[in-house]
């Protein structure tokens, strides 16, 4: 589950630029692009929502400011430009849909996901499923990259993926140290683990937040999407890239590599709960997961399933005050800002005149839906599956108005293979900082995944909502 898409605070290239300078070129950069794209029968308003994309898409791709600000500022501009009673006026929309982001069904889903991964990790259950596992996978460099893998894509569907990296590899230490930092083993190890970190997000609804707002797009669109149904979509693509990052690297990584001895996971150092805590943590997420599954049996939404976590976890005090002010409020607000944008673009009537002129090129649909499946992939490991969902949730479903959960799916699901850069994902960066790779490593599988993951999502999709 992918908490957060926010910089790392490390940056694994030459020094950047300072964050005034880059701030200036991309509100330039922004005005520049506006007015080129700028045409007589454009209204005010939709000249400022053309800004506003730039710009924010600007500031996402080269950090000037924290991406949360960059939320804030899509909401805050919006109320501003389109409720302003001068030459805005005749544009003048309700404002209320861009402040509701902040309630908006996507955040509870979310918030539910945070409190339940916060009180896994706060009574040990994630350590103590690592350790395990660790000891179970054996001795052999092979076992254990495709097993350590496998596990990380499991945790990751319900654990930030950052969290779940930084964990995994602190287990995985002793081996690195057994190989050496930079040996080939080591290396296929620190690369298997943030592609399994990221791909496992899209298993499941909660997986990461670009998947809620996939979810929410679905669902305001008129058309549904349940629990069970997105697994279906999800799991069989996330298990296939999982494996297949695995052949690759076991193939130009991990040969003949011999037997690990006195091998042992590491200890985190962290104070478990007590069995008590521990058990309700357990009932809790299988009852919410249970709740989740059978939505169409009892007809509650996911977002009011998430009241169990959100009431019963803190009732029970498993979580405090210092839990809840240690979660993602940040990705909230990053999120909130994105599903803001969305609706900009939808309600100032924008992106009705581009899905329209995109629709009436001489191309087919699957070529279009192709289009969107690669472009998703392509931003996201530049700018974020949140941003990159908000962007190009709203034109899919305009365009493919016949299959909006096909389109949707394959856009959400494409933006979780964000893969080729050590700035693309915080799992990603957290292994480029070990040491052990260089920025052309994750080329090594990432470039195949990258090109065959994109496909294979097409048409399993496809194959499912046809």
């Amino acid at each position: 589950m992918d908490s957060s898409e926010l910089p790392t605070g490390s940056k694994p290239h030459g020094r950047p630029l300072p964050k005034p300078v880059r701030l200036i070129i991309c509100f330039l950069t922004a005005i520049a692009l506006a007015w080129l794209l700028f045409e007589p029968s454009f209204t005010l308003a939709q000249g400022f929502v053309l800004f506003l994309v730039f710009f924010s898409v600007g500031l996402w791709i080269t950090e000037a400011v924290p991406a949360f600000a960059v939320g804030l500022m899509i909401i805050a501009s919006l109320v501003f430009a389109l409720a302003y009673d001068g030459n805005l006026q005749a544009d003048r929309k309700e404002v209320k849909v861009y402040t509701d982001t902040f309630s908006s069904s996507v955040i509870w889903l979310l918030l539910g996901g945070y409190f339940l991964a916060s009180a896994i990790t706060k009574t040990g259950l994630d350590s103590s499923i690592i350790q395990a596992s660790v000891k179970v996978f054996g001795s052999s460099p092979r076992r254990m990259l495709v097993g350590m893998m496998m596990l990380t894509m499991v945790v990751s569907m319900f654990l930030s993926n950052t969290t779940t990296t930084a964990m995994v590899m602190a287990a995985l230490m002793p081996m690195i140290h057994h190989y050496g930092k930079t040996s080939s083993v080591s290396k296929a190890m620190v690369l298997g683990v943030p592609v399994a970190a990221t791909i496992g997000g899209m298993g499941m609804m909660i997986g990461c937040p670009s998947n809620i707002m996939t979810y929410d797009a679905i669902t305001a669109a008129g058309a549904t999407v349940g629990f069970v149904e997105w697994m279906i979509y999800g799991m069989p693509v996330m298990i296939g890239l999982t494996l297949l990052t695995a052949w690759i690297l076991m193939k130009k990584l991990v040969k003949d590599a011999g037997e690990i001895q006195q091998f042992s996971p590491a200890p985190t150092g962290r104070r478990e709960g007590n069995r008590s805590q521990r058990a309700i943590v357990l009932i809790v997420l299988f009852a919410t997961i249970i709740a989740w599954v059978t939505s169409p049996l009892h007809g509650l939404s996911a977002a009011a399933v998430s009241a169990f976590p959100l009431v019963i976890l803190p009732m029970a005090g498993i979580l405090g005050k210092e839990d809840v002010r240690a979660m993602s409020w940040d990705s909230l607000l990053l999120i909130a800002g994105s599903l803001a944008l969305g609706e900009g673009l939808n309600h100032s009537g924008l992106l009705q005149v581009y899905a329209d002129r995109v629709a009436g090129l001489p191309i087919s649909q699957f070529t279009i839906i192709f289009g969107f499946a690669y472009v998703a992939m392509l931003l996201s490991n530049v700018m974020g599956a949140t941003a990159t969902c908000s962007i190009l949730l709203p034109a899919g479903i305009s365009i493919v108005s016949q299959n909006v959960v096909g389109i949707s799916m394959i856009i959400g699901l494409c933006a979780c293979v964000a893969i080729l850069l050590p700035v693309s994902s915080p799992p990603n960066a957290i292994a480029f900082n070990t040491g052990s790779i260089q920025q052309k490593d994750f080329l090594i599988a990432g470039k195949i995944v990258a090109l065959i993951g994109p496909a294979l999502i097409v048409l399993w999709v496809l194959l499912l909502s046809a």
